[in-house]
């Protein structure tokens, strides 16, 4: 092993289980651990709530604030320790948009040293950048929402949604501190001209992209998650649809459910095989409370939070992955069950309180169902303590410099 880079907990390493590297937190922690799949956490904190949890089996250290050659490299040297201990590339799994495109943009020197699916280059940076995409799904004949041009926004008299054109190095962007305003994932106006006229919307055009609004409410979210072989062809998969969000209908997640919808189901796998996609993917849709379609909003080639609640269910598509990279066994499908939810607690209290719902009804949607937790977990209660005393100390911190000045 290399101190202070790759650590390995021995005891949580079953002999002869490949163990996966994973750029991501608890969501797909938990689901790999659900499968009995040894993962090796790598992130450029020391302290994450994931490290603390009971399925980590091992951490590598990344160096903070060097740039993503240093990330790669580091990543390289753990990767080829781990080819040689254990006789083959180990899979490398990522959870954001960042980490998927640290992952694309490198995927030659990584792919040498860790099991990889990933779609062609040029797809891949195409799924990435929400304008690009728009693009590619018109020449395909997806069903995505129209395109409103700049040049065409003043005239538009419809609402307006305004999205980011690409999320990478989301969580400091002045799009998502300014124009949304530190929350969500996109901004609704009421027209094209109200779009048009806003400072922010005007100071950061070249970062946003614009189309139609499509009505419907937080319950008209739904999205398919699957994983496909390289010919587009779909081996397993499930439906989701969201409860609420924070902010509404733009928001994070903070309430989720699977469902059942064949109609969704059989556009998703035509949508999989019409673009060839290749390894996990998440298609958003929104179906329109005026005429019913279904409309694609955009697809994300890597693994989520909703995997954690697929997996409570029955279909873990973080196992299909691991088992098809590592063993290269295709799955029998199984139909996933409905009873478990999701909850992320503190943006489902926000969503309450935005949507002005009362406490009986809104302790009546929660108890209907058990539940797995953003953080929270009876069977893995170490990373809730962690992120809570995390935060203790850091407002402690806060409480302690603003008194001593």
């Amino acid at each position: 092993m290399m101190p202070g880079v790759l650590e390995l907990r021995r005891r949580r390493l079953p002999r002869g289980r490949t163990p996966v590297v994973l750029l991501g937190g608890l969501d797909l922690l938990r689901a790999l651990g659900h499968a009995g799949i040894p993962a090796i956490v790598a992130s450029l904190e020391r302290q994450t709530p994931a490290m603390a949890s009971r399925y980590c089996a091992g951490t590598v250290a990344l160096p903070p604030g060097v740039g993503r050659d240093a990330i790669v490299e580091t990543l390289l040297r753990a990767g080829r320790w781990l080819a040689d201990e254990y006789g083959a590339p180990v899979p490398l799994f990522y959870d954001n948009d960042d980490r998927l495109a640290l992952v694309q943009d490198y995927r030659e020197a990584l792919g040498r040293h860790f099991a990889l699916l990933l779609n062609e280059p040029a797809l891949a940076d195409a799924l990435l950048d929400k304008s690009r995409f728009q693009s590619l799904a018109e020449s395909r004949g997806l069903p995505v929402p129209r395109r409103i041009p700049w040049a065409a926004l003043a005239v538009e008299s419809g609402p307006v949604l305004v999205k980011p054109k690409t999320r990478t190095g989301w969580d400091h962007s002045p799009v998502r501190e300014q124009l949304f305003g530190g929350a969500g994932k996109a901004r609704v106006f009421e027209c094209g001209a109200r779009a048009h006229a806003d400072r922010l919307v005007r100071q950061l055009a070249d970062q946003l992209t614009f189309q139609e609004y499509v009505p419907g409410d937080d319950a008209s979210i739904w999205s398919y998650h699957g994983f496909a072989a390289p010919s587009g062809e779909v081996l397993e998969w499930f439906v989701g649809r969201k409860i609420r969000t924070y902010p509404a209908l733009t928001g994070d997640s903070s309430y989720l459910r699977l469902a059942r919808q064949p109609e969704l189901e059989r556009l998703g796998r035509e949508i999989a095989t019409r673009l060839g996609l290749a390894g996990v993917f998440k298609m958003d849709f929104k179906r329109s409370a005026a005429n019913g379609r279904f409309y694609l909003f955009e697809i994300n080639t890597r693994f989520n939070l909703w995997h954690h609640l697929g997996a409570m269910n029955g279909v873990n598509l973080a196992r299909v992955a691991y088992d098809y990279l590592v063993h290269g066994e295709r799955p029998v499908h199984r139909e996933a069950g409905l009873a478990y939810r999701w909850l992320a607690f503190h943006y489902d209290r926000l969503a309450r309180r935005e949507a002005k719902l009362g406490t009986a009804r809104w302790l009546w949607s929660l108890v209907q169902a058990p539940k797995v937790y953003a953080i929270f977990s009876w069977r893995d209660p170490a990373p809730f303590v962690r992120y809570w005393a995390g935060r203790l100390e850091r407002r402690w911190q806060r409480l302690w410099h603003s008194t001593a000045s």
